[in-house]
C-alpha cells in the first residue's frame, strides 16, 4: 500500500468583472486529500471514499456523486485508456475539508485539486497539471450543475487563470504581480452557487456588455504591468454584482469599507456570501479585511466572519 497527501487552496472566480472566465488562487486556506492505494484486486467502483471529515455530514460518500472521488475516477478512466497504463488496484480516499461549503472560496474545486495532485503522483504523474484541470472542470460539473473553469483552474495551477475559450479549452495563466494581496473575508452564512446562478441575468445590453469587456481587458492589462491602481478601477463588475449583491447581508457596507480602509478594489468572490479585496501591501490588507469584518458586524444579521489575509498562490495544487 501506498499513501499520498494533496492540498489545494481556496480561489476566486470571476474577480469582479471575469464572470465565468478569470479567477485566481490564494495560499490558505485548503482542503487535503489522502490517498491510499493497494495493489488488491477490488469488486465494484475502483475508488472509494474512507471518511470526510470538516463537511458536517454534508457531502456524499458515493465516489460518483462526490467531487473528490469523481475526478479520481474520471482521471483513472483516462490514463488507462489513452496514456496504457495498469490502473488495477484500488484506491481509498480520505477528504479533509478546511473550506467552508458554499461560500463562494472554491470549496468543491479545491476538494478536487487536492485529489488530482495526489492521484497523478499516485500513479507515477502521467499527466500534466494543465491536462489535469480538465477532471477537475468535470468536479464542478457534479459540484454545481455548471462546468465552470474559473475556479478549477487556478486550484491546479494556482496563478491568475484566464478562459479564453470552453470550446476547445484555452488556458492563459498569468503571474501575479510581486506587491498584490488579497482580503478574503467569509461571513458565517451560506449561498449556494446553483441559487447564486439562477439570479443571474440571460441577456444583456450592448452597453454593459462593452463596460464588461473593457473592465477584463484593463483588468488583465494592470496584472500583467504592476499597475495596481488600473487593478483597482477595473474590478468593476456590472453582471453578476448587482443581482448577487442583495443575496449578502450588509454587501454595500462591507465594499465601502474595504475602499476606506485603502483597498484598491472589492467585489464578490465568485458566487459569494464571501468578499474579497486586493490591496498593495499586506498591512493595507489586513486594515482592509478587519473593515470589513466589523461592517458584517454591523450589518442587520450581525454576522460573524473568518478572514484570511494572502498573497496569490503560485504554486497550486501540490503534494504534501
Amino acid at each position: 500500500m501506498k499513501s499520498v497527501r494533496g492540498f489545494a487552496s481556496a480561489t476566486v472566480g470571476n474577480v469582479a468583472c471575469g464572470f465565468d472566465i478569470l479567477g485566481f488562487a490564494i495560499t490558505e486556506p485548503g482542503d487535503e486529500v489522502i490517498l491510499t492505494r493497494s495493489e488488491r484486486k477490488h469488486t465494484g467502483c475502483p475508488v472509494t471514499i474512507s471518511s470526510i471529515s470538516g463537511d458536517g455530514g454534508k457531502l456524499p460518500l458515493d465516489p460518483r456523486k462526490n467531487t473528490s472521488s469523481f475526478v479520481v475516477l474520471k482521471f483513472l478512466e483516462y490514463i488507462r485508456t489513452h496514456k496504457g497504463q495498469d490502473c488495477t488496484g484500488h484506491i481509498s480516499l480520505e477528504l479533509k475539508k478546511h473550506l467552508p461549503l458554499s461560500s463562494g472560496m472554491g470549496s468543491s474545486a479545491a476538494s478536487a485539486a487536492a485529489a488530482l495532485a495526489a492521484a497523478n503522483e499516485l500513479l507515477g504523474r502521467p499527466c500534466t497539471k494543465m491536462e489535469l484541470v480538465h477532471f477537475a472542470i468535470e468536479g464542478e460539473r457534479v459540484a454545481c450543475g455548471s462546468a465552470h473553469a474559473d475556479n478549477a483552474a487556478p486550484a491546479i495551477l494556482g496563478n491568475f487563470v484566464l478562459i479564453r475559450s470552453y470550446t476547445p479549452l484555452d488556458l492563459i495563466v498569468i503571474p501575479p504581480p510581486e506587491k498584490l494581496f488579497c482580503s478574503l473575508v467569509h461571513p458565517h452564512t451560506e449561498l449556494r452557487t446553483s441559487f447564486a446562478r439562477s439570479v443571474l441575468p440571460t441577456d444583456i445590453t450592448l452597453k454593459d456588455a462593452t463596460r464588461q469587456w473593457g473592465n477584463v481587458g484593463a483588468l488583465v492589462a494592470g496584472l500583467l504591468t504592476s499597475d495596481y491602481a488600473l487593478v483597482g478601477r477595473s474590478l468593476v463588475d456590472v453582471v453578476a454584482e448587482p443581482k448577487r449583491a442583495p443575496l449578502i447581508p450588509g454587501f454595500a457596507e462591507v465594499k465601502e469599507a474595504a475602499l476606506n480602509a485603502g483597498a484598491l478594489g472589492c467585489s464578490i468572490a465568485g458566487s459569494g456570501p464571501s468578499i474579497f479585496a486586493f490591496s498593495d501591501s499586506t498591512e493595507t490588507a489586513h486594515a482592509a479585511g478587519e473593515a470589513m469584518q466589523k461592517a458584517f458586524l454591523a450589518s442587520k444579521k450581525s454576522l460573524k466572519s473568518d478572514m484570511w489575509v494572502s498573497p496569490i498562490c503560485r504554486e497550486g495544487a501540490r503534494i504534501l
